[in-house]
């Protein structure tokens, strides 16, 4: 009986032409499997591409992980969809091819921004890359063609819609006319940043300050419209990139050497001992281990001042780290101190010297005690 009722449903359900509901299923059951496979697939080779030395291996595969997966889950629906849509009364059948198109430009956008990403994270890291390449480069090279994909993305969508590619281009071309005037300051600050990336007169992490404006601090970003400047007081300064066409820029992090510049002043009194330690200061110059000898070096007496017999020093360091040339200038200040004093000279401080003409002397005042005696004596 039962053998019966399942031989009269069966009849039924292929008398209703049915069976596509069983199409559908094993479509989706096939896409479950398969975009199990290739996500366990790409997980290992994720992995072991971690072991190797390429920087490209790594950023393929860890781009590829999520959007292979949706890829063929974006298939597998949409030919489930389309059996679907062929069975039944919904007039869905037009809409899936492109529903399909747009899907899989979207992944394959997805994926090759992921990729523009992690290569340009792998070409500014030391671990991956043996030279790695100058951080503003690699941004500017990643932001272009991010941009362009987009873009070119853009239109391949347009054009799968049915949408004429001349036609769009023709009106972008009218109203960038109206944009460009709108947005000038945009557009600007656009080809502002543009010009840094060109002429690069800074790049990530430079120490940069203008004599024109108060701008001073490290460079942390530089954008299409405006470049983050960390201040030496951890404050964040964003500079719109058209400020940089029009002021001057220092880049104090790409000087060669840095300078020490002082004036030591000794007292008149040994002014016989000036030319020992002049020499001696010298000396002590040419043999320090952190100064740049094939950069000017001068120890010269250089002045009368109201209180001291000056002599100027002027050399530069080897370093041009801030930390390490105030430790090697302070070095340098303690030698000279000690040079002066093993002399028997000692550094000038202001003083006032009183000059008392011959055959005139100075009375101290009387105490209290002989005013009253004189009084009382009077």
């Amino acid at each position: 009986m039962d053998e019966d009722a399942v031989k009269s449903w069966l009849a039924q359900f292929v008398a209703h032409d049915y069976l596509w509901i069983i199409e559908v299923f094993l479509v989706v059951t096939v896409t479950l499997i398969v975009a199990f496979v290739v996500s366990r697939a790409l997980t290992k080779l994720v992995s072991r591409s971690v072991a190797t030395k390429s920087l490209w291996d790594d950023a393929l595969f860890e781009s590829l992980l999520r959007p292979a997966k949706w890829m063929v889950w974006v298939l597998g629906l949409s030919y489930a969809a389309g059996i679907a849509a062929a069975q039944t009364e919904v007039s869905l059948l037009s809409m899936i091819a492109p529903a399909r198109t747009v899907g899989s430009i979207v992944i394959i956008v997805w994926f090759v921004v992921g990729f523009i990403k992690r290569a340009e994270r792998n070409l500014v890291d030391p671990e991956y890359s043996r030279k790695p390449m100058d951080q503003t480069t690699a941004m500017a090279i990643g932001k272009l063609l991010r941009v362009s994909t987009i873009i070119t993305s853009a239109l391949v969508m347009l054009q799968s819609l049915g949408y004429s590619i001349s036609g769009v281009l023709a009106f972008g071309g009218i109203g960038g006319i109206a944009v460009g005037f709108a947005a000038k300051d945009l557009l600007a600050n656009f080809f502002g940043g543009l010009m840094i990336y060109l002429d690069r007169p800074f790049a990530v992490g430079d120490w940069v300050r203008s004599p024109d404006k108060n701008i001073e601090g490290t460079v942390e970003d530089i954008g299409w419209r405006l470049t983050r400047i960390r201040t030496f007081d951890k404050r964040p300064l964003y500079v719109p990139n058209a400020t940089f066409t029009q002021i001057s820029v220092e880049n104090p992090s790409r000087m060669l050497n840095r300078r020490i510049k002082e004036t030591i002043g000794i007292r008149y009194d040994d002014a016989d001992k000036m030319p020992v330690i002049v020499e001696d200061v010298k000396k002590m110059l040419r043999s320090h281990k952190d100064i740049a000898q094939d950069q000017t070096l001068i120890v010269n007496f250089n002045a009368f001042n109201a209180c001291s017999l000056d002599f100027f020093i002027y050399t530069f360091t080897k370093t041009t780290a801030w930390v390490e040339f105030h430790e090697i200038k302070q070095d340098v200040m303690l030698k000279i101190i000690n040079i002066i004093e093993g002399h028997g000279a000692e550094c000038a401080f202001p003083t006032s010297t009183l000059h008392i003409p011959n055959g005139v002397t100075v009375n101290s005042m009387p105490d209290e005690a002989s005013k009253g005696d004189a009084a009382n004596g009077a």
